[in-house]
């Protein structure tokens, strides 16, 4: 019978794998924190607003379109050879192109180069994060117990959005400190380079983890893949593949829109007319209660019907996202208790990675959730923020709507799995462990 308790090693793995897993996603998005002022720098002067952002967003794009070439990559040989090597690797490869961001020059200095340049760091970027976040839900899944799989990727989850909430302070904390003169001329450097000193930290911190004891026991066994395991994946686990891809445009939807892209299309609208520190400040609040929700989802997902949890939800998603767009303008003074409940909103994403590593069997985990997951932010996360940009900029409620849509497609999706015949997903993995 599976353990009822979590042990102290557990705690320690979760705790270590969460926070060096926050330091890293901190590197990848603090990028979207600063995006109004990469805009005036990397772009030409005399390019209108709304195009230098959906440049400079359309560069945050392909980090998510890199992510399936990484996480493909990352994921087969941690199948063959081990989760915890590539954990390592995952981590550099994010570390390198953070700093190189806070050290290069703008267009001013060498033209077209500049926004190649950036281009190119973020393609970087994103080949590593796609190897990270699966492989962090697989780690932690592995380390744990059928009864607490849901709480432990959520409190992974609620790690990586930490990492989100690390942003959000930095950010706040360089408008406190600096003037728009002083961000534009050398101070926005500084974010990415303690980016850097925080990929540093997380290497130095994943020293202490194990390999997880389900891929010691094939190891051992000898039963570990052979073959290619994304061509096992696509050749047996199409469904897995298809209601993964699904589930993870919903996490595509809450992060990217309501988390990252929201304050900087808010600053640069004249309808909601609130100041860039005041939604930077709002932000942070949204992400606090991103990261406490996505535990309490987590916690849920492993006492009910996990589908039923992201149904709901995804309508509770749907809902705090226009209840957002739209009073925020008519009551700015409720600013901060609107951005709560739009953060406690999507905070269902936390429910939704245990639901997806269980979707496939041990020896093909990493590779079966990487490639889904990835191939889906390559879509859609690549997508998104150019879709979004141009919503915003043919009505205020854009961005909202385009998330109330995408969390009533999860509601159908969280049906189909509470109706089908051969339990998909969560129940087939864990009546064996």
């Amino acid at each position: 019978m599976p353990s009822s308790r979590l042990n102290a090693k557990q705690y320690k793995t979760m705790a270590l794998a969460s926070l060096g897993g926050a330091l890293e996603f901190y590197d990848f998005i603090i990028y979207v924190f600063f995006a109004t002022i990469l805009s005036e720098l990397f772009f030409p002067a005399d390019m209108p607003f709304w195009l230098k952002q959906l440049q400079v967003f359309g560069i945050f794009s392909a980090g998510y379109l890199a992510r399936p070439i990484g996480g493909i990559i990352i994921a087969h040989f941690g199948d063959l050879i081990g989760r915890k090597r590539m954990f390592m690797i995952s981590i550099l490869l994010m570390t390198l192109p953070t700093l190189a961001i806070g050290l290069m020059p703008t267009y001013a200095q060498i033209g077209l180069a500049a926004p190649l340049l950036l281009l190119l760091f973020r393609v970087l970027q994103g080949a590593a994060v796609g190897g990270e976040v699966p492989g962090a839900w697989v780690f932690v899944s592995e380390h744990v117990s059928s009864r607490h799989v849901g709480f432990a990727c959520g409190v992974l989850t609620a790690g990586l959005t930490l990492g989100i909430f690390l942003g959000s302070l930095v950010a706040v904390v360089m408008r406190e400190l600096f003037s728009e003169e002083e961000l534009l001329s050398y101070a926005w450097r500084l974010p990415f380079i303690l980016g850097g000193v925080f990929g540093l930290i997380a290497i130095w911190m994943r020293r202490f983890l194990d390999e997880t004891p389900l891929f010691k026991k094939m190891k051992e066994a000898g039963d570990l893949s052979t073959r290619a395991p994304i061509k096992q994946v696509l050749r047996n686990h199409k469904k897995s593949v298809i209601v993964t891809v699904l589930l993870t445009w919903l996490i595509s939807a809450a992060v990217i829109v309501m988390i990252l892209m929201t304050p900087a299309i808010m600053i640069g609208s004249s309808y909601f007319q609130i100041d860039a520190l005041t939604l930077q400040k709002a932000n942070l609040v949204s992400t606090v209660t991103l990261t406490f929700g996505c535990v309490m989802y987590g916690y849920l997902s492993d006492k009910l019907n996990p589908s039923l949890v992201i149904g709901f939800g995804s309508l509770i998603m749907a809902s705090t996202s226009l209840l957002l767009y739209v009073w925020l303008p008519l009551n700015p003074h409720l600013v901060y208790w609107l951005f709560a409940l739009a953060g406690l909103g999507v905070s269902v994403i936390g429910a939704v990675p245990a639901v997806c590593v269980s979707a496939f069997p041990t020896q093909l985990r990493f590779s079966g959730m990487s490639f889904s997951y990835n191939i889906a932010y390559a879509i859609f996360g690549g997508v998104t923020p150019i879709l979004v940009a141009l919503l915003a900029a043919k009505s205020q409620l854009g961005p909202a709507w385009y998330v109330s849509a995408i969390g009533v497609g999860a509601v159908f999706v969280s049906l189909y799995l509470m109706n089908s015949d051969d339990e998909l997903i969560y129940l087939r993995q864990q009546k064996t462990r």
